[in-house]
């Protein structure tokens, strides 16, 4: 029997700015779902804690700092080539001015707009998270 690959650990932030807009990034090309547009975010390193990856990688990809983050969903997904669990947080307070340092695209997106932006299947369940209230009662 063949051993099974662990999925890859990738953590994704949901940053918004003063009008509420989300911050995305387009996947460049030659790059799996080239074109595809995302949360920002990136592959964990071994051993490394998931929130620690998240400011990890924002800095280097955006160029910001994450001075707060709460989780918002974690997505477990196969795609044909590899298998992933996404973890997914809400940046509540973060500083700096993000820019494209990896040459991707960056696009501030209106939350009703996030439907009809074209994602990775992986990112589609962050829509519907984010409609949720902060907070419910049970």
């Amino acid at each position: 029997m063949a051993n099974a690959v662990a999925p890859l650990h990738v953590v994704a932030g949901v940053i918004h700015d003063a009008q509420a807009r989300v911050l995305l990034a387009q996947r460049p090309p030659g790059r799996h779902l080239a074109g595809q547009w995302e949360f920002p975010g990136g592959k964990c390193d071994a051993g490394e804690a998931a929130v620690d990856a998240l400011a990890r990688e924002l800095r280097e990809e955006l160029g910001i700092t994450v001075e707060s983050a709460r989780p918002l969903i974690r997505v477990p997904h196969a795609y044909a080539e590899h298998a992933i669990v996404l973890d997914v947080w809400q940046v509540t307070a973060w500083s700096g001015r993000p820019g494209p340092r990896e040459g991707q695209r960056l696009a501030w997106v209106e939350p009703a707009e996030l439907a009809r932006v074209p994602m990775p299947a992986a990112d589609r369940p962050v829509i519907s998270a984010l409609r949720l209230p902060a907070r419910c009662l049970v």
